[in-house]
């Protein structure tokens, strides 16, 4: 099959890239024809292979001083075109509804080529982009569906991370069906591994060898709300937890001040970018993960922490609960609320034998988000929709347990 795969970026270090990569890398290893077209990371254009898949970087005006990884594609239609007849692609897949994808969608019209999307876009995302519009939040909310309906409407089917994606694009009316299809992880790299020495690598970072230490992983931007468990640590008044910090973003030195005011001194690190090759070592030289963030179509992250065995603390929020069962694999706290947090954070810390009963119990979750699953199912769904069949629905993950439940797990409530 020839497919191509479309999206803002495609070497970069957040979750619609390293979706992008592992999906079109993963196909390309299973025979497929692969083409990637994206902004140019490097500025200029170019064409190339990498890890058998044809990349066509357009180029782009370098926005990274405004955010890590932003770089906005110029291109034509004229050359849009060139790359779609050189391809010919059976099937396009884009990513994202910004200007390049939706222009590629129009493209592929023109030469009857069905196209199918992936989901990785909620209003929040952009919100500290445009901070007066978004204060007005059903204004905003209904500006940037509306935005995004424009291209994915026009789509066979559209793949989402999980059941509350489905929920949310259903609930706007998106035309197409929509299908819930996990994001999937390298479970090859992200695994418990015991060669690992903890305190070589808490060295290397910075990290305090003795603490038991939360990590968060990911953008340091405004919507994934660090500044909770900021305040969650200033509560908690325990010298024996540091929470580690590992990213960067827009938001970080907003953060690292408010960590100064709250006086946590050596109870936080910021670590700052983190190679992507180094993750897994970190992964397994700390205790728990931790993601306070509001706005998870599903969490890369949270899911690679836990195929690496680590209890989860994660927001009540969005589609974060699909990934925890209170007391079993980790727990839940309100979105928002730095008590609760510290509450979770203070339980987890006082169990080391909760922690890897915990551990074990994740690394079977996350089984169920096997990248070679996520790519068998896209593969399937491509098949579908050249001969216009069903689309497939997997079964849902494993319900969540209520709150309740959490609390007689525990005993009491909080």
């Amino acid at each position: 099959m020839r497919i191509l795969i479309a999206g803002a970026n495609y070497v970069a270090l957040h979750g619609q890239a390293m979706f992008t990569v592992n999906l079109a890398e993963g196909l390309a290893a299973r025979g497929h024809t692969v083409t990637a077209v994206f902004a140019s990371e490097e500025r200029r254009p170019y064409s190339r292979m990498r890890n058998g898949v044809h990349l066509e970087a357009l180029r782009s005006i370098d926005l990274t001083f405004m955010q890590p990884f932003v770089y906005i594609p110029v291109f034509s239609n004229r050359r849009l075109g060139s790359i779609l007849d050189a391809a010919q692609p059976d099937i396009v897949h884009i990513q994202d509804h910004y200007p390049l994808s939706h222009a590629i969608v129009r493209q592929a019209r023109r030469r009857d080529i069905k196209v199918i999307g992936s989901n990785h876009f909620m209003p929040e995302n952009l919100a500290p982009y445009v901070p007066i519009l978004s204060r007005i939040k059903p204004v905003f909310n209904w500006l940037l569906w509306k935005w995004m309906r424009l291209t994915y409407d026009q789509l066979e089917v559209v793949g989402a991370q999980s059941q509350a994606g489905t929920d949310v694009l259903k609930a706007r009316g998106l035309r197409p069906p929509v299908v819930r299809i996990s994001c999937g992880i390298d479970l090859g790299r992200f695994h418990p591994d015991p060669a690992v020495d903890r305190r070589v690598c808490r060295q290397r970072y910075g990290l305090d060898p003795d603490c038991t230490i939360f990590l968060f992983v990911g953008r340091v931007d405004g919507e994934k709300r660090v500044d909770v468990l900021l305040r969650a640590m200033a509560l908690l008044q325990r010298d024996d937890i540091q929470l580690v910090i590992a990213g960067h973003g827009s938001a970080s030195r907003g953060y690292q001040a408010l960590a100064e005011s709250l006086h946590l001194g050596s109870r936080v690190r910021f670590t700052g970018f983190v190679p992507n090759e180094d993750l897994p070592k970190l992964l397994n030289s700390v205790d728990v993960f931790t993601m306070p963030s509001e706005a998870e179509l599903l969490s890369i992250a949270s899911l690679e922490a836990m195929a690496s065995g680590l209890p989860l603390l994660l927001a009540d929020a969005v589609a974060l609960p699909e990934l925890v069962t209170p007391g079993e694999n980790g727990y839940l706290f309100k979105a928002g609320d730095a008590a609760d947090a510290a509450r979770y954070m203070d339980l987890l810390a006082g169990d080391a034998a909760a922690r890897a009963a915990m551990g074990l119990c994740g690394i079977e979750r996350a089984r169920q988000h096997s990248l070679e699953q996520t790519i068998e199912h896209y593969a399937t769904l491509y098949v579908q929709v050249l001969e216009s069949a069903p689309v497939l629905q997997p079964e849902p993950y494993p319900a969540r347990k209520n709150r309740g439940s959490e609390m007689a797990h525990r005993g009491g409530p909080l």
